[in-house]
């Protein structure tokens, strides 16, 4: 599955950054992608973790907002967001797949799993969101 076209948007400077890319995108469901750069890494060469939490808090945020319309855009904010680190990189790219698991009007649930090309389990996050009005 890939994502439509006219839904893509221009990067933000955080996203830029960090090289990342939305590549997916469907009701409750999002697809982030990052090169293993070398300004991600940590002291021990391996990605910081807070690339991986990054990573979560972006797809899980994306997962609860499709709206379908490029024209009507929803936002929302992390209220709460967890993070388990479970194994580290063997490939080159980390992949992370988020699902809107519930929620309501004005909040929702999501999850979402780290892995690489290789199939690497890396991490996994849970996260609570608000709807921004607006």
């Amino acid at each position: 599955m890939s994502m439509d076209p006219e839904l893509r948007e221009e990067p933000y400077p955080l996203e830029s950054h960090l090289g990342y890319t939305l590549t997916e995108w469907s009701e409750g469901r999002a697809v982030v992608e990052q090169p293993l750069l070398p300004h991600l890494a940590n002291r021990q060469g391996l990605p910081h973790g807070g690339v991986h939490a990054t990573l979560l808090d972006t797809a899980m945020g994306y997962a609860g907002c499709y709206t379908g319309d490029p024209a009507r855009k929803q936002m929302a904010l992390t209220l709460s967001l967890n993070v388990n680190f479970l194994s580290r990189p063997k490939g080159t790219r980390l992949i992370v797949e988020a699902r809107q698991t519930g929620g309501g009007k004005s909040t929702y649930f999501a999850e979402g799993e780290v892995r690489d090309e290789t199939g690497e389990l890396i991490a996994t996050g849970t996260g609570v969101f608000r709807y921004r009005k607006g």
